[in-house]
């Protein structure tokens, strides 16, 4: 199980603040993130940066631990 926590508009989006996924690497817990939660969240992650336990993670191949939470941060505005 991986723990996923969801910021700002990745939350609204989802419905929630967090929830734990099965998922092998950070491509396929995308796609059934946004086959769970529709066509909005699937947006919102087209756009997002993602954390796996801290670190910036880019590739979508990249297999996930049991256990590591991913943090969904889609783009912020402000300064």
């Amino acid at each position: 199980m991986v723990t996923v926590r969801y910021f700002a508009g990745a939350r609204a989006a989802a419905g929630t603040a967090s929830e734990q996924v099965r998922a092998d690497s950070l491509g396929e817990l995308l796609t059934g993130l946004a086959d769970r939660h529709g066509d909005g969240l699937g947006r919102v992650l087209g756009v997002a940066s993602f954390l796996v336990d801290g670190v910036a993670a880019h590739d979508h191949q990249a297999r996930l631990r049991v256990g590591c939470t991913v943090d969904v941060l889609p783009p912020f505005a402000g300064g």
